[in-house]
């Protein structure tokens, strides 16, 4: 009497004889061999029934030798020895080597954790460091004019500027991502900042927005993280995060704008900078914060909230920068930042090193300079460019009945004269919201692709 068998061992037995007749083992169902045929029909899984033949079936996704291993569902090319189509992204090893259980090798502790799982901000923009230093970005800035821009220094021992990025020993990674940005030239406030900050000096810098203050406080604050002492903080998911830099900005547009930039300067660094601000849900920047953070970049109102939350130390702050601090004060901050730098764990003034930029210099944030500052060096850089220079102003009288006529004719001319490959970008200011909303619908109707900014919209991106 014969015994039952389920299903799984008939199809291993299947399996087993196509092999031994030299069957194709792409078909995957029962084959008839030289030897008998059985007494009754071999049962096949619902998932292998069908098939097609070989010639009809499409590509493997990975294609590796055939294995010997007669088990179903682990012979072919998926878990055999072939080399993998991931085998060359960095961060595996191919086929599991590597020493460290098929995950590359090549990772190390300190701060290359986590690089290989890094989000890329370059997305597809990225490029290689010789085109990134033979193609300059066109930003509307006239970058010659910067030598003609006056720069004041006033204090104790003050460094001397540097005239290009290749002067400054950032490290390797941070010089790649200069590259990446497409960072050619040092802007005024650059050249003499972020040698002054390397210097482990306190800066007060007035420059305007637009000057490139952002990469002037971000890059000494990235590489003295790099090669700063590692110190010991609580792992990653504990409820208070010690953040070991500090950036403070008014408004959360541009504590995101910082934010951006940031990231793309710290890629691949190991440095994680977080951002928050107000006017969004808290719990996804905290659950951010639980992921670990560096650099913190936050609006005063916000941080207060963490901090009385206790969600957010500053106890091991090494770097503190307050860009626009005179906007800061203009909106009424001044209460929450004192209470931040002075009255929180924060480090006292010569155990932290601090930046103040400001695009102007009223006694107001004469007095933060002199709290919060020590034996700090003044910058006082001139504005970048001018309307004059670099703008052409046209006046034209339009009656109110012809004016989206006109409009459409300035637009037709400039899509005919623009730069080719570039699109053309056009600002119009209106009177009213209603009025805004009426061209756009009415631009979008003639075939140019348009949206408008008023008080009525969210500020939602994207």
């Amino acid at each position: 009497m014969s015994t039952r068998t389920s299903w799984a061992d008939l199809a291993a037995n299947s399996a087993a004889e196509n092999a031994t007749a030299g069957s194709s083992s792409a078909n995957n169902g029962p084959v008839g061999t030289a030897s008998a045929p059985p007494s009754r029909s071999t049962y096949v899984p619902p998932h292998l029934r069908n098939r097609p033949a070989v010639s009809d079936a499409p590509a493997p996704a990975y294609s590796g030798p055939v294995s010997n291993n007669d088990r179903p569902g682990y012979g072919g090319s998926r878990w055999s020895g072939g080399p993998r189509n991931d085998s060359g992204r960095s961060g595996y090893s191919g086929g599991g080597g590597g020493g460290r259980g098929g995950w590359g090798g090549g990772r190390s502790g300190g701060w290359d954790r986590g690089r290989d799982r890094e989000v890329n901000p370059f997305a597809d923009d990225d490029v290689t460091a010789e085109e990134a230093f033979t193609e300059q970005e066109n930003s509307g800035i006239n970058f010659d004019a910067y030598e003609d821009i006056p720069v004041e220094t006033s204090g104790d021992n003050v460094p001397p500027p540097v005239n290009t990025f290749a002067e400054i020993d950032l490290g390797d990674a941070l010089n790649q991502n200069i590259r990446r940005c497409k960072y050619v030239k040092p802007t005024p406030v650059q050249r003499h900042a972020i040698p002054i900050s390397l210097g482990g000096r306190d800066l007060m810098a007035c420059a305007q927005t637009g000057s490139g203050k952002t990469a002037a406080f971000c890059f000494p604050i990235i590489s003295g993280i790099m090669r700063g002492e590692s110190v010991q903080r609580p792992p990653r998911g504990a409820r208070t995060v010690y953040p070991l830099a500090l950036i403070l900005s008014p408004t959360r547009e541009l504590s995101m704008q910082i934010h951006e930039e940031a990231r793309k300067f710290s890629y691949q660094t190991g440095v994680k900078v977080v951002v928050a601000y107000g006017g969004a849900p808290i719990h996804q920047q905290l659950r951010e914060l639980e992921r670990g953070v560096d650099i913190l970049v936050a609006t005063p109102g916000r941080l207060v909230d963490l901090l009385e939350r206790a969600r957010v130390s500053l106890q091991m702050i090494r770097y503190l920068a307050l860009d626009e601090a005179d906007r800061m004060l203009d909106m009424g901050f001044e209460p929450q930042i004192r209470k931040i730098v002075e009255q929180m764990d924060m480090p006292p003034p010569g155990e932290r090193q601090t930046m103040l930029f400001s695009a102007t210099f009223p006694k107001e944030i004469q007095r933060l300079a002199s709290d919060f500052l020590a034996n700090y060096i003044f910058l006082a850089v001139g504005r970048v460019g001018s309307s004059t220079d670099l703008i052409v102003q046209r006046v034209e009288f339009v009656h109110e009945s012809d004016k989206r006529s006109h409009l459409m004719d300035l637009l037709h001319a400039q899509r005919a004269n623009g730069t080719q490959g570039k699109q053309a970008l056009t600002l119009v200011f209106v009177e009213t919201k209603k009025g805004a909303d009426s061209l756009e619908h009415w631009l979008c109707m003639n075939g140019f692709p348009a949206t408008t900014i008023h008080g009525d919209r969210t500020q939602q991106v994207g």
